[in-house]
């Protein structure tokens, strides 16, 4: 577990189960029994989550609770120790909110990167279209998440672990848009892979895609979370994919050597390798990005074996 932020920010987080995840948190809060298939379970059991889901502490003078109408707003008239706690209870329920976008976001993208490697897989034609018609969604509520970070930021000027908080779902949320990009160009190139059927996918590239979409799901899984340990993990797993890489790239180096009718299956079969590559370098990025946002230490480029830092 995350060892307290205390001495960082003054005050203390609320400690999670070990058990915690973000499925077990929406059926803790909604009620919700997780669905057998994992891609329909991540977006039907997101959709039902209530902003808090996260679970981070309200803090001294900070109830973390939503309200409506503008009953807690400020009054000019009144003193400026309450019109504090206001303002932070506002803030509060700000980034509870934007929490909750950035857990709808990942379950999209999520989805996107099982369908991308499914159309490569089976190369399926169809299931390639719906990835690609489905970016659309993760373009609009990624500009969405990042005006929400820009207005808290301009409004509440937020500090310490808040700051962490808001800077650290900036970050995600590119992320999360440049991986649902590169789960289209996948698609994209599963599209093109439909006329040669005779070119079997190398075995090693599906390896490689399934442990890259483990990495998205554990560095997500180390947000929620806010695990550490977890996310220095998919640090360690990077290696393996880049290792997956090179050998899939030499593979298909060989089969343009010995049959060059097979060059443009073989090329279109390159470039997914490398997107899935990008793939788990932008799931490091989100691992690195919750070592910063519990410890506040930035993790990123750390080329040795540090306390903090994951292995580049």
């Amino acid at each position: 577990m995350p060892r307290c932020l205390a001495s960082l920010t003054g005050r203390a987080q609320t400690p999670r189960s070990a058990g915690c995840n973000r499925s077990n948190i929406i059926v803790e809060r909604c009620g919700c029994l997780p669905s057998s298939n994992n891609a329909t379970r991540s977006v039907s059991m997101i959709a039902f989550c209530r902003p808090g889901s996260l679970g981070w502490s309200a803090g001294p003078g900070r109830t973390g609770e939503s309200s409506d109408g503008d009953e807690d707003a400020p009054h000019p008239d009144q003193p400026i120790k309450g019109r504090t706690r206001a303002m932070s209870k506002h803030l509060e329920r700000d980034l509870e909110e934007l929490e909750h976008e950035l857990l709808m976001q990942s379950s999209h993208v999520e989805v996107m990167i099982e369908k991308a490697s499914r159309a490569l897989r089976e190369l399926r034609p169809d299931v390639a279209a719906e990835v690609i018609a489905s970016d659309s969604v993760v373009n609009a509520r990624e500009v969405r998440i990042e005006e929400h970070c820009l207005k808290i930021l301009a409004l509440h000027q937020p500090v310490a672990v808040d700051l962490r908080r808001t800077a650290t779902i900036l970050k995600i949320n590119n992320d999360l848009e440049r991986i649902a990009d590169l789960a289209v160009n996948i698609a994209e190139r599963a599209q093109s892979l439909a006329e040669h059927h005779e070119f079997m996918i190398p075995p090693q590239l599906e390896r490689m895609t399934r442990a890259a979409i483990a990495m998205v799901r554990m560095s997500l899984d180390a947000f929620v979370e806010q695990d550490v340990q977890r996310a220095r993990q998919v640090g360690q797993a990077d290696d393996e994919v880049d290792t997956l890489n090179r050998n899939v790239i030499g593979e298909l180096y060989e089969v343009m050597r010995t049959r060059p009718e097979m060059v443009e299956a073989a090329l279109h079969f390159f470039s997914a390798s490398r997107h899935v590559e990008r793939i788990a370098d932008h799931a490091t990025n989100i691992a690195e990005d919750v070592i910063y946002l519990v410890e506040g230490e930035i993790a990123r480029h750390r080329h040795d074996h540090t306390p903090t830092g994951i292995d580049c």
